[in-house]
């Protein structure tokens, strides 16, 4: 079964550029991923500072193996002072059967 997600958050103000730009490369590693299927950027058109990240992943062992990808940590970090919340706010998502 797929492991499906949405991530969100708020950049702060004054660190949009910053948080794009972050955003794009982090992007581009986790799409080469084997197990990735999906991984989607978006930002909320009424506030583009507010983004939605959806993200689908093979299965459980995929998104474990995102989880564990040497690029996610320095990702982290680097995204944790520019946004508003402590860390991205994850919501798992199920298909209705």
């Amino acid at each position: 079964m797929t492991k499906t997600l949405f991530a969100e958050f708020t950049a702060r103000k004054g660190e949009e550029d910053d948080v794009a730009r972050l955003m794009r490369d982090y992007a581009r590693k986790v799409r080469e991923e084997d197990g990735n299927l999906a991984f989607d950027v978006y930002t909320k058109a009424s506030n583009p500072r507010a983004y939605w990240i959806f993200e689908v992943y093979r299965d459980e062992d995929a998104f474990q193996a995102h989880l564990n990808a040497p690029y996610g940590g320095p990702f982290n970090i680097a995204l944790a002072p520019l946004i508003e919340e402590d860390a991205s706010v994850l919501t798992f998502i199920d298909p209705l059967a």
